[in-house]
């Protein structure tokens, strides 16, 4: 069936220039932000939806229910709308316009909540899963919640697709791959598949500050880093069923926003792609992972969503100045 989910997936790796000349290292990055709903969480979502109607778990007319930063969100509408499902999504008041705009548009019921940790069950995760449960007695046509932080299926959905794609277009001959942690879906389900086809290849991880992947990884606890990232999306503060899946990681890094932006910036002006906080993280991780490896080496990364999501932020002279955070020269005229 060709329809949009049949557009999910197979997006091209892109050779990253300049990184790539400062490292002496081949650097790419998996065109992610290409897919229809402009994130690498479109590939969870098809994958969630698509499982658990092979479980008997929807049947149209049914209710998709998730907690999201934004990008999984829109993932599950596009590929709900296509299939029939009503979508409920609770999502941090922090988020950008953007995301909260192309939600609405997609005409997902939008139940915006505060910004509050893990442990409060206010958050945004414990609310979806209390409206999930409710959803579930009462519609007839069944109701999920898709849970990526913990769903299996969102790993799966690398493990099928993200790295077998990434092997076939690097010839196998790639000699790292390093991305961020949200739900760790990505990171887990990559490196997994990579590990069975080769497992000399390095894992790496790129952590915002104020998350606590790198020292989980790093020095063996659970503990957040100091400082804090504007990124959206990423930077997990425990361990999940997914991260429990992740066999080894090699190397892993803790990056300053200040630090990883500037690749972002650049990446504008002079390769002409426009991306967000995270895909920042995880190019200033290959490039700490290239230094770390020498030259000559391939390594990929994923540039996970399109910078369009991140107008009012990212690209925004008065937030980065508010922030103090550095703005590129383009911006200030």
């Amino acid at each position: 069936m060709n329809n949009i989910s049949s557009q999910i997936g197979n997006t091209p790796l892109i050779y990253l220039e300049e990184v790539s000349k400062i490292t002496d290292c081949n650097i790419y990055g998996k065109a992610e932000f290409l897919n229809p709903g402009l994130s690498v969480k479109d590939r969870a979502a098809l994958s969630i939806i698509t499982n658990a109607e092979k479980r008997g778990e929807l049947r149209k007319g049914g209710t998709i229910v998730e907690g999201t930063a934004g990008n999984t969100g829109i993932g599950i509408a596009l590929v709900a709308n296509s299939r029939g499902y009503n979508v409920k999504i609770v999502i941090p008041e922090t988020q950008s316009n953007e995301k909260f705009e192309t939600l609405l548009a997609l005409g997902v019921e939008l139940i915006k909540v505060p910004a509050v940790p893990f442990s409060n069950p206010k958050n945004y995760q414990h609310v979806a899963k209390k409206i999930a449960e409710e959803e579930m007695k009462k519609n007839p046509n069944g109701a999920i919640f898709a849970d990526q932080w913990n769903n299996l299926d969102n790993m799966l959905a690398h493990y099928e697709t993200t790295g077998p794609e990434i092997f076939s277009q690097t010839n196998g001959k790639i000699d790292a791959f390093i991305c961020s942690v949200g739900t760790g879906g990505t990171i887990s389900g990559v490196s997994k598949y990579l590990k069975e086809q080769n497992p000399s290849i390095k894992i790496g991880i790129a952590d915002p500050k104020g998350a606590a992947m790198y020292n989980y990884f790093h020095n063996n606890t659970i503990a957040p880093t100091e400082g804090n990232s504007i990124s959206e999306g990423i930077g997990l503060g425990r361990v999940t069923p997914i991260i429990d899946e992740i066999e080894k990681i090699d190397y892993a890094y803790s990056i300053e926003d200040s630090d990883a932006l500037p690749y972002i910036y650049d990446l504008v002006k002079n390769e002409g792609i426009i991306l967000g906080g995270s895909s920042a993280i995880n190019i200033a991780g290959a490039v700490n992972l290239a230094k770390d490896l020498g030259p000559k080496k391939t390594i990929v990364t994923i540039l996970c969503d399109h910078g369009s999501r991140y107008q009012s932020k990212l690209y925004n002279t008065k937030f980065l100045k508010d922030k103090n955070l550095p703005i590129p020269d383009w911006l200030r005229s």
